[in-house]
């Protein structure tokens, strides 16, 4: 009898979490996570899931506990794990862009600079990280674990903090400014380097992997297919964005053809008068699920 094969895989727990399922979903898994189990159900009997903080996740992998996982870039440096980083997995969903970490003080504080924060107090959730970035600059300060509404412990509690700033309006709230970029970071896709070396489990990683960024690839883009006239055909193509790459198809009617492409979506209400404008009849635009380059 075989041996049954199965990869470990860890789901982020938190702000990510409705996020993954989504991305999930839409590369062709049943994902289901219930609010009281930390083992989601998935509909691939060679997978066995997760859920964990993001803070944690690489730590597992790093350990060979979790074979693969998604967290952020920021944890993975946070927690200095040793784990082979595979995919960028940024995507135009929440929680699934660019995150940036800052160091912030209060407006009015004596300090513009890391280098006026020697001999100071930083408040962090990212403690490991922070301390990384005060050696990168020379700078010796006393940094501190925040659990918490780190925004409000300037100048109290703290002369300044380096917490993670989407939109800027809780700094802006809190009267802080910024005074850099300490990170921006990404979801990442790691795994663990003898899930790697293990061949069954490396190409089950690397069909799951195709297959998520095939989800990603196809997030912004629709296919478009509509008939057109031989005689206006030159006409429709040049009104195709230049990545554009048609597929031309013989009608019934020798003087026709069917064409269709895959574009971006943010162009379909520019193109679709024009397209018609030029000739195009029976335009449809369709949603896609997965784009495998």
């Amino acid at each position: 009898m075989n041996k049954k094969h199965t990869l470990r895989l860890g789901i982020p727990k938190g702000s990510l979490q409705d996020t993954t399922q989504k991305l999930f979903v839409r590369a062709g898994f049943d994902l289901r996570i219930s609010g009281r189990s930390y083992y989601p159900d998935i509909d691939d009997a060679e997978i066995e899931c997760i859920l964990i903080r993001p803070q944690e996740m690489a730590r597992y992998v790093g350990q060979g506990i979790i074979d693969c996982a998604i967290t952020g870039l920021d944890w993975i440096l946070e927690t200095g794990a040793d784990v082979a980083e595979l995919a960028d997995l940024r995507a135009p969903w929440p929680n699934y862009g660019v995150v940036r970490w800052v160091m912030a003080a209060k407006e009015d504080a004596p300090f513009n600079s890391v280098k006026d924060l020697h001999g100071k107090r930083i408040a962090t959730e990212a403690v490991g990280m922070t301390r990384h970035f005060l050696e990168q600059h020379g700078v010796n300060a006393e940094v501190e674990f925040s659990w918490g509404a780190t925004e409000v412990k300037p100048p109290i509690l703290a002369d300044a903090i380096v917490d993670v700033s989407e939109t800027g309006s809780s700094l802006r709230a809190n009267n802080l400014k910024v005074l850099h970029v300490v990170l921006e970071s990404t979801p990442r896709f790691i795994a663990n380097h003898a899930a790697l070396a293990d061949a069954w489990k490396h190409a089950k990683i690397d069909r799951l992997l195709m297959l998520l960024k095939g989800a990603i690839a196809a997030a912004t883009r629709v296919l478009l297919s509509m008939n057109v006239p031989r005689e206006n055909l030159d006409d429709v193509l040049r009104l195709l964005p230049a990545l554009a790459t048609p597929t031309l198809s013989t009608l019934v009617d020798p003087d026709w053809v069917e064409l269709s492409t895959v574009v971006e979506e943010k162009y379909v209400r520019e193109l679709f008068p024009q397209l018609y404008q030029a000739g195009a009849r029976g335009i449809i635009e369709l949603p896609i699920n997965k784009i495998v380059e």
